[in-house]
């Protein structure tokens, strides 16, 4: 499903709106409700929306389970942590249990951090089926999501559900789920917004299939649903049909 909205603000109340429907439903129906977030610039509005009323108030903030989608190996502290990123505008404002809060630990040796996320993951689904209530990715100008590059060995894995990731240009390594443990999930969401994306957008969505040359294109849920949330400028050069949830407004 491909939404547009007017601008990020629209986006960001959509996404957490959206956030707040899945936990509802999965509370109801298993008793919790697990998400893996995404780091960047995008998803922070929503972050930050989910801890004002009336999500602060309403969503089932005790039986939330917080993963990451990908983490820079950087220590806690740094800015450019995903982790650091979601607890300033979101996580340390509302009442989950830290002991459901579980992000990447990856520091001091990348390969051994990637190695003890899966075995939590595998530990927290047990014996039942791996499968995220939610994961929220961003998209990059080269069409890269999570941490998942173009033409990374991890677009290629089929068992492992984490991997190290070495970005060309960056002097740290970065820890990522993989398309096996994404697309078992119950629910993805993109978001999308800036005319920086519009480019890769198009390839992602119009432009013909080569995953190892837009990782954005390997993920599709086996099983799930599958949301696209951008904005206007990023979708100003998309062709297909979708839905603007303005469009049909009257005039005030």
């Amino acid at each position: 499903m491909l939404q547009t909205f007017s601008n990020l603000e629209a986006l960001s109340q959509a996404a957490a709106a959206l956030f707040a429907r899945l936990a509802a439903v999965a509370v109801k129906s298993r008793g919790r409700f697990s998400v893996a977030l995404s780091g960047g610039s995008t998803p922070r509005r929503t972050y930050e929306i989910l801890a004002q009323p009336p999500f602060r108030e309403e969503v089932p903030w005790n039986r939330i389970h917080v993963f990451w989608g990908d983490e820079r190996c950087v220590p806690p502290s740094d800015p450019r942590s995903n982790t650091l990123m979601a607890r300033k505008a979101w996580l340390d404002q509302v009442p989950v249990p830290q002991t459901q809060i579980h992000p990447i630990s990856c520091q001091l040796d990348p390969g051994a951090g990637a190695r003890e996320y899966e075995s939590l993951l595998r530990d927290f689904f047990g014996s039942s089926p791996p499968c995220l209530d939610l994961v929220l990715l961003g998209l990059g100008k080269d069409g890269h999501t999570a941490s998942l590059f173009p033409d990374n060995p991890a677009l290629r894995e089929r068992e492992r559900w984490t991997a190290t990731v070495q970005v060309p240009g960056e002097d740290i390594h970065r820890v990522t789920l993989t398309p096996v443990l994404i697309n078992r999930a119950a629910a993805v969401a993109f978001l999308a917004a800036g005319a920086a994306k519009a480019g890769a957008l198009r390839e992602v969505l119009q432009g013909p299939r080569g995953p190892l040359r837009l990782p954005a294109q390997v993920i599709n849920p086996d099983q799930g649903e599958l949301y696209w949330l951008v904005d206007r400028e990023a979708a100003k050069e998309i062709t297909i049909r979708h839905r603007d949830t303005e469009a049909k407004r009257p005039r005030e």
